[in-house]
């Protein structure tokens, strides 16, 4: 008798810890995040690497895996198809989903204020949109309908300038081939000027253009059907944002660590540059306001961009969750 309830005893802890390991499996899967960044490891995305090496993902029982983003990895076409559960876009470029069926859901705009502007050589005396006339503009596709609008109201008419596309390359302006080209403020115009030219920066905001960049977006079946790991993502990542945002200088340290390929000065520049972009304003980081929305939206429509209007703006994004996360920290 004994023996036998020996080998009752064994078999129990056999398979409670059996169980134990099969619950915290599942719940390590479950918690398994893979978020999309728009492009390469650099400190354009400091937030993320701060909540990871500081570990604010873990404290909320997540397992994160920060992926390089680029043109071979849509953020948008990824995250929607259920392959990775947050990614980061251009607001614009959400919109455009979201017109096309795709149920993803903006839940924090990390550049409130775009980093997407025109440049000139100093020497060029190029130094507003209104000088565009005559001279031959630089384009990427993804930024036709800023350059629109802003020329609009600059009352500068399409015909009146040359457009020239060009690829992701600062050379074209530097050769002459072009007189102004478009850009991240957070990385052409620098790197124009560490090559040793001075350089005269428009901004669209300057001519009442205001587009959200890097925005961070998941699904609706996420928001959902998971949103406590939502709202757990929402916190660990604004609290790593609001750290980099504080400590510049240690976020580029956290940058380095994650590509042997960056360059502590040009990090350094990058991020200085992007702290008026995360908060332009007295409002949090991650804050989006509905009339932006909207008044993005209409700029697409206006430029043909869009051809139909998403009637209830408030499906395209949330405000929900970080201010959640905002209220617990002042609570």
């Amino acid at each position: 008798m004994e023996k036998i309830i020996i080998m009752m005893l064994i078999i129990a802890i056999i398979i409670t810890a059996t169980l134990a390991f099969i619950v915290n499996e599942n719940r390590t899967e479950s918690n398994k995040v893979n978020v999309r960044l728009e492009w390469l490891h650099q400190a354009q995305f400091a937030g993320f690497y701060v909540a990871e090496q500081k570990d604010y993902y873990k404290e909320n029982g997540i397992n994160v895996n920060l992926n390089m983003g680029g043109v071979d990895y849509p953020a948008i076409q990824m995250v929607a198809g259920g392959k990775e559960q947050f990614g980061l876009a251009e607001a614009d470029q959400i919109l455009l989903a979201r017109e096309k069926g795709v149920p993803i859901v903006a839940i924090a705009t990390l550049y409130r204020k775009n980093p997407t502007v025109w440049f000139s050589l100093k020497k060029s005396n190029i130094t507003s949109a209104e000088e565009f006339v005559g001279k031959r503009i630089g384009t990427w596709p993804d930024v036709m309908a800023l350059l629109n609008v802003m020329l609009k109201n600059a009352g500068v008419k399409k015909e009146n300038i040359s457009e020239v596309p060009i690829k992701y390359d600062i050379s074209p302006l530097l050769i002459g081939e072009v007189d102004v080209l478009p850009g991240y403020v957070i990385n052409e115009p620098i790197v124009a000027q560490e090559k040793g030219y001075d350089v005269n920066i428009i901004w669209p905001a300057d001519y009442n253009i205001k587009f959200y960049s890097m925005t961070l977006f998941t699904t609706e079946n996420m928001i959902k059907n998971n949103p406590e790991l939502v709202q757990q993502f929402v916190n660990s990542t604004l609290k790593g944002w609001n750290y980099a945002y504080d400590n510049p200088d240690e976020a580029v340290n956290y940058t380095l660590m994650y590509s042997n390929q960056l360059n502590r000065e040009h990090e350094s520049k990058m991020i200085y540059a992007s702290l008026e972009l995360l908060k332009p304003d007295d409002k949090p980081i991650g804050y989006m306001d509905k009339i932006v929305w909207e008044n993005m939206q209409k700029i697409l429509l206006d430029n043909k961009d869009m051809k139909n209007p998403i009637n209830n703006i408030n499906e395209v994004y949330t405000n929900k969750f970080l201010e959640n996360y905002y209220h617990g920290i002042n609570n």
